[in-house]
């Protein structure tokens, strides 16, 4: 029987705007399995920015229970949500995040530091992502001196590092060329083979349908399926 690592039930999140409360997310029932290539497609203003901070623990319900790999996370404290993030979600950023006056092994080796990991095993483990991503020959390159593809793949190797229970990925080919894009996308295919879950939120149709489900928010509601449509 397939694990299920997330779920979602009845997630409600509410603003506080102007003086009155504004909902954004309307009753979100998800659930995502061990090992699964989820999308979550929806336009600007659809609720996805704030999803993906639930999910990746950066904020916390107003209402709803959310459980990550057996822990009910939803009413924990910032202290116990940077916990979480650190060991259960690998950030995959549309504009990379990377730090500019860090080659892309120290990139990379920057989780495993805020984890505890030793140099020696940081650096081996450091490498041995980057060669995974195809860029054993950059690991002393810095941002500027890659292209934007590559500084993804730096990126991708950093969401890695310490193994994480989902890969979560905010519109990963957002900065990139379309032929670029596509070679991002066929790293998240080989990543998937080999077992990794990842949650990618996109507006893009063409680039949701890289992955095994889709699921549509659309004005703070979820439905399942492919909109062809969009």
């Amino acid at each position: 029987m397939t694990e299920t690592i997330l779920s979602m039930k009845g997630i409600i999140k509410r603003y506080r705007m102007g003086g009155e409360d504004q909902t954004v997310l309307r009753g979100i029932d998800f659930e995502v399995s061990k090992g699964e290539f989820v999308a979550v497609l929806g336009p600007s203003g659809s609720g996805k920015s704030t999803l993906m901070n639930i999910i990746g623990c950066l904020d916390t319900p107003s209402e709803g229970t959310y459980v990550l790999h057996g822990r009910d996370v939803s009413r924990l404290d910032e202290s116990e949500l940077a916990q979480v993030r650190s060991r259960e979600i690998g950030f995959i950023f549309q504009q990379f995040q990377l730090l500019q006056r860090q080659d892309a092994l120290e990139n990379v080796e920057l989780p495993l530091i805020y984890a505890g990991v030793g140099t020696a095993e940081r650096r081996k483990r450091a490498q041995v992502l980057l060669e995974r991503v195809g860029l054993g020959d950059k690991l002393h390159h810095f941002p500027n001196q890659l292209s934007g593809g590559q500084q993804q793949r730096v990126a991708i190797a950093r969401a890695l590092a310490n193994h994480p229970t989902i890969l979560l990925a905010d519109e990963p080919t957002g900065a990139l060329d379309q032929q670029t894009g596509k070679q991002v996308m066929n790293l998240f295919h080989d990543l998937n083979e080999e077992g990794n879950t990842i949650i990618m939120i996109t507006h893009d149709i063409a680039i949701a349908r890289h992955a095994r489900r889709i699921v549509r928010l659309l004005d703070g509601c979820m439905t399942e399926g492919v909109a062809e449509d969009a």
